[in-house]
């Protein structure tokens, strides 16, 4: 039993290591690879902006008609539902009537 306690140990110690050198490399890389990084966002910091101003003059665009398009969306469903509502209130009575019909259920 002692010698499972042993590999056990070991496994862990086998996994620090490797944790503490991963966290050690990843950090070498953050700071070798920052001025890069920086650079690039620099670099790309005009292609940014030019994306925002677009977004900006197709939203300014398409949000009448996407307006629009809900409101006629909303008339055709008002068009479509308001003849339905008879037949929606003769359903509900039913279903009243078939429901108090039934006998009560038992309590559990």
């Amino acid at each position: 039993m002692l010698e499972l306690g042993a590999i056990v140990f070991m496994v862990f110690v086998v996994w620090a290591a490797l944790a503490a050198g991963m966290v050690m490399l990843k950090f070498l890389l953050t700071v070798l690879l920052l001025p890069l990084r920086v650079l690039v966002s620099i670099l790309l910091l005009p292609l940014l902006l030019v994306k925002a101003l677009l977004g900006g003059i197709l939203m300014l665009v398409f949000l009448p008609i996407a307006a629009v398009g809900m409101v006629l969306g909303l008339i055709a469903l008002a068009v479509v539902a308001v003849p339905l509502l008879p037949l929606a209130f003769l359903c509900v009575v039913i279903w009243f009537v078939v429901r108090a019909s039934r006998p009560p259920a038992l309590p559990a």
